[in-house]
Protein backbone atom coordinates (compact mmCIF):
# COMPACT_ATOMS: atom_id res chain seq x y z
CA UNK A 1 0.00 0.00 0.00
CA UNK A 2 1.43 3.13 -0.93
CA UNK A 3 -0.04 7.08 0.22
CA UNK A 4 1.47 10.20 -1.15
CA UNK A 5 1.55 13.51 -0.50
CA UNK A 6 -1.15 15.78 -1.96
CA UNK A 7 -0.51 18.41 -4.54
CA UNK A 8 -3.42 20.40 -5.04
CA UNK A 9 -3.31 23.94 -4.22
CA UNK A 10 -4.58 24.14 -0.83
CA UNK A 11 -5.03 20.71 0.07
CA UNK A 12 -3.26 20.14 3.76
CA UNK A 13 -5.25 16.38 4.28
CA UNK A 14 -3.39 13.38 4.17
CA UNK A 15 -5.13 10.12 3.29
CA UNK A 16 -3.35 7.74 6.22
CA UNK A 17 -2.58 8.81 9.67
CA UNK A 18 -0.63 6.73 12.10
CA UNK A 19 -4.22 5.10 13.98
CA UNK A 20 -5.28 3.24 10.81
CA UNK A 21 -1.88 2.61 9.74
CA UNK A 22 -1.64 0.39 12.57
CA UNK A 23 -4.59 -1.37 11.68
CA UNK A 24 -3.66 -1.97 8.14
CA UNK A 25 -0.45 -3.04 9.35
CA UNK A 26 -1.65 -5.27 11.79
CA UNK A 27 -3.87 -6.83 8.81
CA UNK A 28 -1.19 -7.74 7.38
CA UNK A 29 -0.31 -5.05 4.58
CA UNK A 30 3.21 -3.43 3.78
CA UNK A 31 2.14 0.43 3.65
CA UNK A 32 4.42 3.35 2.68
CA UNK A 33 4.37 7.03 2.97
CA UNK A 34 5.37 9.45 1.36
CA UNK A 35 8.13 11.36 3.48
CA UNK A 36 6.46 14.69 4.73
CA UNK A 37 3.52 13.70 3.36
CA UNK A 38 1.40 14.20 6.86
CA UNK A 39 3.36 17.19 7.87
CA UNK A 40 0.52 19.80 7.10
CA UNK A 41 -1.70 18.10 8.79
CA UNK A 42 -0.36 17.73 11.93
CA UNK A 43 1.62 14.30 12.01
CA UNK A 44 5.43 13.85 11.95
CA UNK A 45 7.42 11.40 10.36
CA UNK A 46 8.03 9.53 13.19
CA UNK A 47 4.79 8.94 14.16
CA UNK A 48 4.45 6.64 11.02
CA UNK A 49 7.61 4.98 11.67
CA UNK A 50 6.74 4.20 15.13
CA UNK A 51 3.71 1.91 13.88
CA UNK A 52 5.47 0.28 11.15
CA UNK A 53 4.79 2.41 8.00
CA UNK A 54 7.56 2.35 5.86
CA UNK A 55 9.02 6.10 4.49
CA UNK A 56 9.48 6.27 1.29
CA UNK A 57 11.90 9.54 -0.09
CA UNK A 58 10.09 9.48 -4.00
CA UNK A 59 6.51 9.79 -5.15
CA UNK A 60 7.18 8.24 -8.05
CA UNK A 61 8.78 5.10 -6.58
CA UNK A 62 6.08 4.50 -4.36
CA UNK A 63 3.18 5.07 -6.49
CA UNK A 64 4.76 2.60 -9.28
CA UNK A 65 5.29 -0.07 -6.68
CA UNK A 66 2.00 -0.05 -4.66
CA UNK A 67 -0.84 -2.42 -5.24
CA UNK A 68 -3.27 -0.28 -3.21
CA UNK A 69 -3.34 3.46 -2.92
CA UNK A 70 -5.08 6.31 -0.77
CA UNK A 71 -5.30 9.69 -1.58
CA UNK A 72 -7.57 12.68 -0.56
CA UNK A 73 -7.99 14.50 -4.25
CA UNK A 74 -7.99 12.92 -7.62
CA UNK A 75 -4.67 12.21 -9.12
CA UNK A 76 -3.01 14.38 -11.67
CA UNK A 77 -2.27 12.97 -14.90
CA UNK A 78 1.20 12.40 -13.68
CA UNK A 79 0.26 10.41 -10.78
CA UNK A 80 -2.07 8.47 -12.92
CA UNK A 81 1.38 6.98 -15.17
CA UNK A 82 2.90 5.56 -12.66
CA UNK A 83 0.06 3.38 -11.23
CA UNK A 84 0.66 -0.23 -11.55
CA UNK A 85 -1.56 -1.68 -14.15
CA UNK A 86 -4.89 -3.55 -12.07
CA UNK A 87 -3.44 -1.10 -8.93
CA UNK A 88 -6.77 -0.16 -6.22
CA UNK A 89 -7.31 3.61 -6.22
CA UNK A 90 -9.74 5.64 -3.43
CA UNK A 91 -10.05 8.45 -3.55
CA UNK A 92 -12.45 11.94 -4.06
CA UNK A 93 -12.57 11.59 -7.81
CA UNK A 94 -15.32 13.62 -8.95
CA UNK A 95 -16.00 12.38 -12.10
CA UNK A 96 -18.14 15.61 -13.24
CA UNK A 97 -15.09 17.86 -13.40
CA UNK A 98 -12.03 15.17 -13.61
CA UNK A 99 -13.22 13.59 -16.98
CA UNK A 100 -10.31 12.92 -18.12
CA UNK A 101 -8.77 11.73 -15.40
CA UNK A 102 -11.39 9.33 -15.07
CA UNK A 103 -10.54 8.01 -18.48
CA UNK A 104 -7.25 7.69 -17.74
CA UNK A 105 -7.07 5.76 -15.22
CA UNK A 106 -9.22 3.46 -17.25
CA UNK A 107 -6.49 3.04 -19.60
CA UNK A 108 -3.91 2.64 -16.90
CA UNK A 109 -6.45 -0.36 -15.77
CA UNK A 110 -6.54 0.82 -12.58
CA UNK A 111 -9.63 -0.06 -10.56
CA UNK A 112 -10.38 3.22 -9.23
CA UNK A 113 -12.88 4.04 -6.32
CA UNK A 114 -14.67 7.26 -5.85
CA UNK A 115 -15.63 8.32 -1.82
CA UNK A 116 -18.36 10.87 -3.36
CA UNK A 117 -20.27 7.99 -5.19
CA UNK A 118 -20.78 5.77 -1.64
CA UNK A 119 -24.18 4.84 -1.52
CA UNK A 120 -26.01 6.11 1.60
CA UNK A 121 -26.58 2.67 3.04
CA UNK A 122 -26.18 2.10 7.17
CA UNK A 123 -23.51 -0.88 6.61
CA UNK A 124 -21.33 1.92 4.53
CA UNK A 125 -21.83 4.75 7.09
CA UNK A 126 -18.13 3.94 8.45
CA UNK A 127 -17.29 4.82 4.88
CA UNK A 128 -19.04 7.79 4.65
CA UNK A 129 -16.07 10.36 3.83
CA UNK A 130 -18.96 13.15 2.13
CA UNK A 131 -20.56 13.26 5.46
CA UNK A 132 -17.27 13.38 7.55
CA UNK A 133 -15.84 15.43 5.41
CA UNK A 134 -19.23 17.83 5.33
CA UNK A 135 -19.33 18.10 8.82
CA UNK A 136 -16.59 19.74 9.15
CA UNK A 137 -16.93 21.82 6.72
CA UNK A 138 -20.58 23.19 8.56
CA UNK A 139 -18.55 23.82 11.85
CA UNK A 140 -15.58 25.86 10.13
CA UNK A 141 -17.94 27.69 7.84
CA UNK A 142 -19.67 29.16 11.13
CA UNK A 143 -16.48 29.85 13.34
CA UNK A 144 -15.06 31.62 9.76
CA UNK A 145 -18.58 33.74 9.63
CA UNK A 146 -18.14 34.72 13.34
CA UNK A 147 -14.46 35.94 12.35
CA UNK A 148 -15.88 38.71 9.85
CA UNK A 149 -18.97 39.58 11.56
CA UNK A 150 -18.76 43.06 13.57
CA UNK A 151 -20.93 41.72 15.87
CA UNK A 152 -21.30 39.30 18.92
CA UNK A 153 -23.06 36.13 18.53
CA UNK A 154 -24.55 35.46 21.82
CA UNK A 155 -26.87 38.13 23.65
CA UNK A 156 -24.76 40.35 26.31
CA UNK A 157 -26.22 41.73 29.05
CA UNK A 158 -24.31 44.01 30.84
CA UNK A 159 -23.66 47.70 32.43
CA UNK A 160 -23.68 49.39 29.38
CA UNK A 161 -27.45 47.92 28.46
CA UNK A 162 -28.45 44.53 26.24
CA UNK A 163 -26.65 43.78 22.91
CA UNK A 164 -29.14 41.68 21.16
CA UNK A 165 -27.59 37.91 19.63
CA UNK A 166 -26.84 37.39 15.93
CA UNK A 167 -29.69 35.93 13.40
CA UNK A 168 -27.87 32.85 11.45
CA UNK A 169 -29.71 31.29 8.65
CA UNK A 170 -28.42 27.82 7.08
CA UNK A 171 -29.70 27.12 3.84
CA UNK A 172 -29.25 23.15 3.24
CA UNK A 173 -29.83 20.50 6.71
CA UNK A 174 -27.94 17.96 5.67
CA UNK A 175 -25.04 16.92 7.60
CA UNK A 176 -22.73 20.13 6.90
CA UNK A 177 -25.76 22.29 7.99
CA UNK A 178 -26.91 20.44 10.84
CA UNK A 179 -23.61 21.17 12.02
CA UNK A 180 -23.73 24.81 10.99
CA UNK A 181 -26.48 24.80 13.02
CA UNK A 182 -25.33 23.13 15.96
CA UNK A 183 -22.10 25.26 15.91
CA UNK A 184 -23.71 28.39 15.31
CA UNK A 185 -26.00 27.58 18.51
CA UNK A 186 -23.44 26.92 20.59
CA UNK A 187 -22.04 30.20 20.42
CA UNK A 188 -25.24 31.83 21.26
CA UNK A 189 -26.74 33.19 17.77
CA UNK A 190 -30.73 32.73 17.11
CA UNK A 191 -30.85 30.37 14.02
CA UNK A 192 -33.32 29.93 11.51
CA UNK A 193 -32.55 27.16 8.94
CA UNK A 194 -34.42 26.14 5.71
CA UNK A 195 -34.76 22.74 3.54
CA UNK A 196 -36.55 21.70 0.45
CA UNK A 197 -36.60 18.08 2.31
CA UNK A 198 -39.56 18.30 4.99
CA UNK A 199 -38.28 15.31 6.66
CA UNK A 200 -35.24 17.12 8.22
CA UNK A 201 -37.44 19.54 10.05
CA UNK A 202 -37.22 17.63 13.58
CA UNK A 203 -33.38 17.42 13.40
CA UNK A 204 -33.58 21.13 12.62
CA UNK A 205 -35.43 21.72 15.73
CA UNK A 206 -33.96 19.14 17.88
CA UNK A 207 -30.87 21.66 17.83
CA UNK A 208 -32.58 24.49 18.73
CA UNK A 209 -32.97 25.76 15.54
CA UNK A 210 -36.14 27.33 13.76
CA UNK A 211 -37.57 25.42 10.84
CA UNK A 212 -38.53 27.37 7.67
CA UNK A 213 -41.83 26.08 7.10
CA UNK A 214 -42.26 26.89 3.43
CA UNK A 215 -45.70 25.87 1.20
CA UNK A 216 -43.98 24.13 -1.39
CA UNK A 217 -43.61 20.45 -2.76
CA UNK A 218 -41.09 17.72 -0.89
CA UNK A 219 -37.78 17.74 -2.73
CA UNK A 220 -36.06 14.59 -1.80
CA UNK A 221 -34.48 12.50 -3.79
CA UNK A 222 -32.31 9.66 -4.31
CA UNK A 223 -30.00 8.59 -1.49
CA UNK A 224 -31.74 11.15 1.24
CA UNK A 225 -30.02 14.04 -0.58
CA UNK A 226 -31.68 17.03 -1.92
CA UNK A 227 -33.05 16.38 -6.11
CA UNK A 228 -32.64 19.04 -9.03
CA UNK A 229 -35.17 21.46 -8.85
CA UNK A 230 -37.28 23.26 -11.67
CA UNK A 231 -36.85 26.89 -12.67
CA UNK A 232 -40.08 27.72 -11.80
CA UNK A 233 -39.75 25.96 -7.92
CA UNK A 234 -36.38 27.39 -7.34
CA UNK A 235 -37.91 30.90 -8.55
CA UNK A 236 -40.52 30.33 -5.66
CA UNK A 237 -38.40 29.62 -3.25
CA UNK A 238 -35.98 32.91 -3.69
CA UNK A 239 -38.79 35.28 -3.44
CA UNK A 240 -40.30 33.22 -0.10
CA UNK A 241 -35.84 33.27 1.31
CA UNK A 242 -35.53 36.96 0.47
CA UNK A 243 -37.49 38.35 4.06
CA UNK A 244 -35.50 35.71 5.59
CA UNK A 245 -31.80 36.23 4.15
CA UNK A 246 -32.74 40.35 4.72
CA UNK A 247 -33.10 39.57 8.61
CA UNK A 248 -30.14 37.60 9.01
CA UNK A 249 -26.90 38.80 10.23
CA UNK A 250 -25.12 35.59 8.42
CA UNK A 251 -25.91 33.43 6.27
CA UNK A 252 -24.24 29.67 5.97
CA UNK A 253 -25.01 27.92 2.64
CA UNK A 254 -24.79 24.13 2.50
CA UNK A 255 -27.20 23.01 -0.22
CA UNK A 256 -25.59 20.54 -2.79
CA UNK A 257 -26.83 17.59 -5.60
CA UNK A 258 -24.41 15.61 -5.86
CA UNK A 259 -22.81 15.49 -9.51
CA UNK A 260 -24.46 18.56 -10.24
CA UNK A 261 -23.99 22.29 -9.93
CA UNK A 262 -25.12 23.70 -6.69
CA UNK A 263 -28.51 25.39 -6.90
CA UNK A 264 -28.32 28.94 -6.28
CA UNK A 265 -30.70 29.92 -3.01
CA UNK A 266 -29.53 33.63 -2.46
CA UNK A 267 -29.18 36.07 -5.29
CA UNK A 268 -26.85 38.91 -5.92
CA UNK A 269 -30.49 41.08 -4.79
CA UNK A 270 -31.09 39.38 -2.05
CA UNK A 271 -27.30 39.95 -0.93
CA UNK A 272 -27.94 43.66 -1.16
CA UNK A 273 -30.80 43.33 0.59
CA UNK A 274 -29.12 42.78 3.86
CA UNK A 275 -27.09 45.18 5.97
CA UNK A 276 -23.97 46.21 5.88
CA UNK A 277 -21.42 44.18 8.15
CA UNK A 278 -23.33 40.65 7.28
CA UNK A 279 -21.53 37.91 6.25
CA UNK A 280 -22.40 35.26 3.86
CA UNK A 281 -20.07 31.90 3.91
CA UNK A 282 -20.85 30.09 0.98
CA UNK A 283 -19.86 26.03 1.49
CA UNK A 284 -20.81 24.97 -1.77
CA UNK A 285 -18.25 27.22 -3.60
CA UNK A 286 -16.73 24.69 -5.41
CA UNK A 287 -19.27 23.16 -7.46
CA UNK A 288 -20.11 27.06 -8.34
CA UNK A 289 -22.15 28.19 -5.45
CA UNK A 290 -25.58 29.01 -3.51
CA UNK A 291 -24.88 32.32 -3.74
CA UNK A 292 -25.08 34.23 -7.30
CA UNK A 293 -22.11 36.55 -6.30
CA UNK A 294 -19.85 33.85 -4.80
CA UNK A 295 -16.15 34.14 -6.39
CA UNK A 296 -14.14 30.85 -6.08
CA UNK A 297 -11.65 31.50 -3.06
CA UNK A 298 -11.74 34.40 -2.87
CA UNK A 299 -13.90 37.20 -0.42
CA UNK A 300 -16.37 39.72 -2.23
CA UNK A 301 -17.33 42.92 -0.61
CA UNK A 302 -21.13 43.54 -2.11
CA UNK A 303 -21.93 46.90 -1.00
CA UNK A 304 -20.87 46.56 2.82
CA UNK A 305 -21.60 42.56 2.44
CA UNK A 306 -19.27 39.97 2.86
CA UNK A 307 -19.94 36.77 0.45
CA UNK A 308 -16.56 33.98 1.82
CA UNK A 309 -16.48 31.83 -1.00
CA UNK A 310 -13.61 29.63 0.44
CA UNK A 311 -13.05 26.77 -0.73
CA UNK A 312 -12.00 23.15 0.16
CA UNK A 313 -12.85 24.42 4.09
CA UNK A 314 -12.29 20.63 5.54
CA UNK A 315 -8.93 21.34 4.65
CA UNK A 316 -8.71 24.41 7.13
CA UNK A 317 -9.19 21.34 10.00
CA UNK A 318 -6.77 19.27 8.74
CA UNK A 319 -5.80 17.36 11.77
CA UNK A 320 -9.04 15.67 12.43
CA UNK A 321 -10.54 16.10 8.76
CA UNK A 322 -7.20 13.44 8.15
CA UNK A 323 -8.38 11.43 10.79
CA UNK A 324 -11.77 11.05 9.98
CA UNK A 325 -10.84 10.59 6.22
CA UNK A 326 -8.37 7.78 7.37
CA UNK A 327 -11.16 5.88 9.09
CA UNK A 328 -13.15 6.52 6.04
CA UNK A 329 -10.82 5.03 3.40
CA UNK A 330 -8.77 2.34 5.50
CA UNK A 331 -13.18 1.26 6.40
CA UNK A 332 -14.00 0.61 2.62
CA UNK A 333 -10.12 -1.02 1.70
CA UNK A 334 -10.63 -3.52 4.49
CA UNK A 335 -14.60 -4.35 3.46
CA UNK A 336 -13.06 -5.74 0.22
CA UNK A 337 -9.87 -7.17 2.12
CA UNK A 338 -9.82 -10.46 2.29
CA UNK A 339 -7.73 -13.92 3.33
CA UNK A 340 -4.65 -11.39 2.25
CA UNK A 341 -6.37 -10.30 -1.35
CA UNK A 342 -8.71 -7.91 -2.59
CA UNK A 343 -11.97 -9.45 -3.37
CA UNK A 344 -14.43 -6.91 -6.19
CA UNK A 345 -17.90 -8.24 -5.29
CA UNK A 346 -20.20 -6.54 -8.57
CA UNK A 347 -23.09 -7.74 -6.74
CA UNK A 348 -22.32 -6.00 -3.53
CA UNK A 349 -24.20 -2.37 -3.26
CA UNK A 350 -20.90 -0.55 -2.00
CA UNK A 351 -18.49 -1.92 -4.78
CA UNK A 352 -20.67 -1.58 -7.42
CA UNK A 353 -22.02 2.02 -6.19
CA UNK A 354 -18.55 3.74 -5.78
CA UNK A 355 -16.14 1.49 -8.41
CA UNK A 356 -15.81 3.79 -11.26
CA UNK A 357 -13.07 2.40 -13.40
CA UNK A 358 -12.08 -1.68 -13.66
CA UNK A 359 -10.33 -3.83 -15.69
CA UNK A 360 -9.92 -0.92 -18.45
CA UNK A 361 -13.12 0.31 -18.70
CA UNK A 362 -15.34 3.14 -16.85
CA UNK A 363 -17.65 0.62 -15.61
CA UNK A 364 -20.08 3.03 -12.85
CA UNK A 365 -23.40 4.30 -15.12
CA UNK A 366 -23.65 7.58 -12.89
CA UNK A 367 -20.10 8.32 -13.19
CA UNK A 368 -20.15 8.42 -17.42
CA UNK A 369 -23.36 10.33 -17.61
CA UNK A 370 -22.27 13.03 -15.47
CA UNK A 371 -18.91 12.95 -17.69
CA UNK A 372 -20.89 12.90 -20.99
CA UNK A 373 -22.99 16.00 -19.36
CA UNK A 374 -19.94 18.05 -18.40
CA UNK A 375 -18.16 17.64 -21.75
Amino acid sequence: MGVPGETAAGERRVALVPETATKLVAAGLEVSLEAGAGRLAGFRDEAYREVGVELAAEKGALLSAADVVFKVQAPDVQEVGLLKKDALLISFLQPATQGPIIEALARQGVTAFSLELLPRISRAQSMDALSSQGSLAGYKGVLMAANRLGKYFPMLMSAAGTIPPARVLVLGAGVAGLQAIATARRLGAVVEAYDVRPAVKEEVQSLGARFLELELEAQEGEGGYARAQSDEFLQKQRELLTERVSASDVVVTTAAIPGRRAPVLVTGEMVRGMRPGSVIVDLASETGGNCELTELNKVVDVDGVFVDGTGNVPSTVPLHASILYARNVANLFLSLYKDGKVELDFEDDITRGCCVTHGGEIVHERARELMEAAS
